[in-house]
């Protein structure tokens, strides 16, 4: 199994606009960074050429997608706290508007599955609304794939 994970954030104001200029300007090496850490397998991107082009999408004006698939939950932890990436997350308040609700799930996936954008979302709306279990989760209150595979999707996924 891997771990697909979906975060999204509330852009304070147009992606093309002089106050996320410096977010933008990030977005080259983090992706880079995302793209050559250790368990990385796939990230959601709207352009090969481009590498600061956000995902285009229908989830709303100024919501930033990032949606990726990871090898296991270390992995993407490592990634996430132990890598260059910390640093950019701490300045997300200058980048982003705070939000009350859940903005980041996690789900585990058949290896070699690339589940959809709109699961991800669906997935998310999931933890919004029941809380966290083996179908979406957070890190504080991840699942071990082991209790994602015994789920009917999971064992429908694999035949």
């Amino acid at each position: 199994m891997h771990l697909a994970e979906l975060n999204i954030a509330h852009l304070r104001g147009p992606v093309d606009s002089a106050e996320l200029a410096d977010f933008v300007a990030l977005l080259e090496p983090i992706n880079a960074l995302a793209d050559e850490a250790p368990g990385f397998v796939w990230r959601l991107k709207e352009s090969e050429a481009d590498p600061t082009a956000t995902v285009v999408h229908d989830y709303g004006d100024h919501l930033l997608v990032n949606f990726s698939v990871w090898e296991d939950l270390d992995s993407l932890w490592n990634y996430v706290y132990r890598s260059g990436h910390l640093e950019v997350l701490r300045l997300r308040r200058e980048w982003f508007h705070r939000v009350a609700e859940p903005y980041m799930v996690m789900w585990w996936v058949p290896e070699g599955v690339i589940p959809t954008l709109a699961e991800a979302m669906a997935r998310l709306e999931r933890l919004r609304t029941e809380g966290p279990g083996p179908e979406a989760f957070t890190f504080k209150d991840s699942y071990t794939s082991s209790e994602a595979a015994s789920l009917p999707a999971a064992a429908e996924a694999r035949k």
